[in-house]
């Protein structure tokens, strides 16, 4: 990734409904070079989407939790099968440590999260669950200082 690449994302993010040929009058080249790019980030992997950022808040979902579970020996894809059917699982990440994966779920209330967590422990390849409720957002998901970080 060069410097195009990164101020073209930065770009990007902050005007997410541009059209490509502002964009190129914005970062000063051609339409087709940005097209080109845009393309080659998107075959890359590095662009994953290009929908709206949607927030769980805003459709009645304030709770966020993360929730880390053990699971039983061999039993990893049976529970993330059952975790890919639970909507409120917005994410499922495998660590190292003492916990196997990393849950991030999103509730109505505490008492909707409870039913939860309580529905999860209904797979036999979950063995043990431990959340902890966000109360604020220090610092939220963010992209542009790793994209400076990525060119220098």
């Amino acid at each position: 990734m060069d410097d195009l690449d990164a101020r073209l994302l930065v770009t990007m993010r902050a005007h997410p409904r541009i059209g490509l040929t502002e964009l190129a009058r914005l970062l000063g080249v051609a339409r087709g070079t940005v097209q080109a790019r845009v393309e080659k980030l998107t075959a890359r992997g590095v662009i994953e989407d290009f929908g709206p950022t949607v927030s769980p808040a805003g459709v009645g979902y304030p709770i966020l939790a993360f929730v880390w579970l053990q699971i039983a020996q061999g039993r990893l894809g049976e529970a993330v099968e059952a975790l890919r059917a639970v909507p409120h699982i917005l994410e499922v990440h495998g660590t190292s440590g003492q916990h196997d994966l990393l849950c991030r779920v999103v509730a109505r209330t505490t008492e909707h999260l409870q039913e939860i967590i309580a529905h999860i422990l209904t797979s036999p390849a979950v063995q043990r669950t431990d959340s902890t409720i966000a109360l604020s957002t220090q610092v939220p998901h963010r992209i542009e200082p790793l994209l400076a970080d990525a060119v220098t």
